[in-house]
């Protein structure tokens, strides 16, 4: 989920006639100011950091990425293959329910295998043995609901009533741990540091009897750890204490935060007139660019966006009565051809991209702040609508 906050950084002086359009483009000195931060959390608290490839996938930035932390989490079979195919270090592969016929390559390439529940575990035990008798090498987790919502949105918080994510933490018995080496549990998004202690105090009664058993404890993703208000210190603190009181490693799964304020999507004004207000046509799709703003909802933020002016509806190019991105004020009188960006759209807004109605989708670039050199790493042409359904 994304919020309406986007902190522009360098895209304020880019140029966005630079690029085609439409455009995801990133920035990778935005990137590495973000890894750096990760990585002094990772060296100061002891804690071992994944990057969360369901939010950012952009392999081309893989070595960078592993530069500084210590691997990638997945959430299935392709992401799995992915990461063994293009990053480097540990992969930690999670599913609500794994195919039976999945299962052996995702653990040849994870190091952990993350189940939702234990009858699962049980269900693939035999598989599981065959899998470590021929010499594959995993450990096996278990994904928990704490049964502690600190979701603000309740379509987005795993601990909503009649959750499908994590086995209820009530329910955890002596012979659920027999087969575990790790304990998972993912409950913020967009978060900060307070949520993520509040839910450590309900959990421990709960899991504080096995946690000699256990070798590692993840604290899944929603960590905004690089946002600037973030409470670093705080957190650094916790993961210490936790990784001396319990003995086991600790890990954290970020996604958004690998790519806060990193990405824009850069779009065009492809036709402007009056329907009782200002209407702009853009070749930017919610549905199909942008699927955060009707999933959940929220109103992107414009790269210099005006302060005083006449408000224009903006929308895009489908046939979706729905394809609404949202009002806005434009930095000068709306115009055909008229460049516009929407800030923070690295993360979850390119995985999500899709085809409907042949919408063509955003090409990709990484640009460097830093040095200002600008590469094109993919564009794609209607033979991924095409090849897409038949």
């Amino acid at each position: 989920m994304k919020t309406q906050a986007g902190d522009p950084g360098a895209f304020a002086h880019f140029d966005l006639n630079r690029v085609d359009s439409p455009a995801f483009v990133v920035d990778a000195a935005k990137l590495r100011a973000n890894l750096q931060i990760l990585a002094d959390v990772k060296a100061h608290s002891g804690a071992k950091i994944l990057s969360a490839l369901k939010a950012f996938s952009m392999w081309e930035v893989a070595p960078l990425i592993g530069e500084y932390l210590n691997g990638v989490c997945a959430s299935g079979l392709w992401e799995a293959r992915l990461a063994f195919d293009k990053y480097e270090g540990e992969i930690a592969t999670y599913s609500p329910a794994f195919k039976a016929e999945e299962l052996p390559e995702i653990a040849a390439v994870s190091d952990h295998l993350i189940f939702n529940n234990p009858a699962q575990i049980s269900r693939h035990a035999e598989l599981i043995r065959g899998l470590r008798d021929s010499g594959e090498q995993f450990d096996i987790g278990l994904r928990l609901n704490p049964l502690h919502s600190e979701g603000e949105v309740e379509k987005y918080d795993p601990c909503q009533p009649h959750s499908r994510l994590g086995f209820p933490i009530d329910q955890l018995a002596d012979g659920h741990i027999d087969a575990l080496d790790g304990l998972h549990l993912h409950t913020l998004c967009e978060q900060d540091f307070e949520p993520l202690l509040r839910t450590w105090d309900a959990i421990i009664p709960h899991i504080e009897p096995w946690l000699p058993d256990l070798k590692w404890l993840n604290f899944g993703g929603g960590h905004h750890i690089t946002r600037a208000d973030y409470q670093r210190d705080e957190l650094i603190e916790f993961i210490a204490a936790v990784r001396e009181e319990t003995g086991c490693e600790v890990y954290l799964e970020p996604g958004e935060a690998i790519a806060l304020d990193a990405g824009i999507l850069v779009g065009e004004l492809l036709d402007v007139f009056d329907n009782g207000m200002s209407v702009g046509v853009t070749d930017i799709s919610a549905t199909c660019h942008v699927p955060d703003v009707i999933e959940a909802p929220y109103r992107p933020a414009m790269l210099n966006e005006g302060s005083e002016g006449s408000n224009i509806r903006l929308g895009g190019p489908s046939c979706l009565a729905g394809d609404i991105i949202g009002d806005y004020v434009l930095p000068e009188a709306p115009y055909v051809g008229q460049r516009i960006a929407f800030l923070d759209q690295a993360h979850y807004s390119m995985v999500k991209t899709n085809t409907f109605n042949g919408v063509p989708l955003p090409s990709i670039w990484l640009w460097d702040s830093e040095t200002d050199e600008l590469r094109c790493i993919k564009k794609f042409d209607w033979t991924e609508f095409r090849d897409r359904l038949s």
